[in-house]
């Protein structure tokens, strides 16, 4: 016999409510989302237009989404700060705060000097293809579900992409302070020798990461053959 009481709405079994743990899963994934499409955006812009136009047009067409995606990344201090995320706040500071001031203090204010330049070109690739590889990842951990393939560009492409932003970066600082001239020069070298040990920083904590859940890996993979 039929169950009519499914065609009761009041008589169907109600979802549990959501709690704050869902809301959050369910914001930083559609966060991280955006991130990994926007950056992507930005990837395929730089890709497609250096063999074709060369890398001097790369700002008219990367630039301004480059900047704004880039802003946007103030609200992962915030997740930091309110414990949305794991991440400590002092790198996720450090790391945001130093991209803001390339693009706006740097890129923004001496486009003459910065944006024409091969480092230009460069440094977005570098953030780019970290970013996507980053947020990709994110976006399959919080779905519960990353493939051994993405962890490992996840704790290993930034071997070589990091080297390569933070050189971009202060060149195209060197740049701008060149240009500057007066005490903004020596403003401007004052900012290049606190990347040093910002930058090292940055290397030292990823290199921990790295090593942290390299050899997590490698436990669950001895665990899995010993009980198989």
């Amino acid at each position: 016999m039929p169950d009519f009481s499914l065609l009761n709405p009041e008589a169907r079994p109600k979802p549990p409510p959501l709690t704050k743990s869902d809301v959050a899963k369910e914001y930083l994934t559609a966060y991280n989302s955006i991130c990994t499409l926007l950056w992507l955006s930005i990837f395929g812009r730089v890709v497609l237009l250096i063999p074709i136009t060369g890398y001097e047009s790369v700002y008219e067409a990367a630039g301004d989404i480059t900047k704004w995606t880039q802003t946007v990344a103030v609200l992962e201090i915030l997740h930091s700060a309110f414990g949305l995320v794991r991440s400590p706040l002092p790198t996720t500071l450090l790391q945001v705060t130093s991209r803001l001031l390339v693009v706006w203090a740097v890129v923004d204010q001496f486009p003459a000097e910065t944006t024409t330049s091969p480092f230009y070109s460069s440094m977005l690739l570098a953030w780019s293809a970290t970013e996507i590889v980053r947020y990709s990842y994110f976006v399959l951990h919080l779905r519960g579900s990353v493939p051994g393939f993405m962890t490992w560009l996840r704790y290993n492409m930034f071997y070589v992409l990091y080297p390569v932003g933070i050189t971009s970066e202060c060149m195209l600082v060197w740049k701008a302070s060149e240009a500057a001239g007066g005490t903004w020069r020596w403003v401007g070298l004052g900012v290049l020798g606190l990347y040093v040990p910002g930058s090292y920083v940055l290397y030292t904590y990823m290199i921990s990461q790295r090593r942290k859940v390299m050899n997590g890996k490698q436990a669950e993979r001895r665990n899995r053959s010993v009980t198989q």
